[in-house]
């Protein structure tokens, strides 16, 4: 081997020895970045979240505003018709209200209806017509 190429052998193994150091030096470095990139990442979408369950409350609370307001006028109503039965209610307006009410439960209703002793009348079949 010429002096030539021992040099060159040589100053392949400090850079190789100076190369090994800069990682010993700038590994550690990297992972505090790193670190710091992933803490950032989870503060980002910890505050997205936050965001996200202000705006839900915000939208729960203007549709339980809407629904009191809807039971509000529901209530208005029901006074208006008592008011126009002349503030008394009848047995036969009482009928309708329950007949009306009947009629919204649809086909999956089962209605009791009490007998002389007080028993209900059991189903023996039950043919549902479509």
């Amino acid at each position: 081997m010429n002096t030539k190429q021992l040099a060159q052998v040589i100053i392949g193994i400090v850079i190789l020895v100076i190369c090994g150091l800069g990682l010993f030096i700038a590994v550690p470095y990297y992972n505090v970045w790193q670190q710091e990139m992933s803490g950032r990442a989870e503060f980002a979408k910890a505050e997205q979240n936050r965001k996200i369950k202000i705006e839900e409350a915000k939208a729960n609370l203007e549709a339980e505003k809407l629904n009191a307001q809807a039971e509000i006028e529901r209530a208005k109503g029901a006074a208006e018709a008592i008011r126009i039965e002349n503030g008394s209610i009848t047995p036969t307006y009482i009928q309708y209200l329950w007949v009306r009410q009947q009629a919204n439960l649809g086909d999956k209703a089962v209605i009791y209806i009490p007998t002389e002793a007080n028993l209900p009348i059991l189903e023996a079949s039950r043919k549902v017509e479509k």
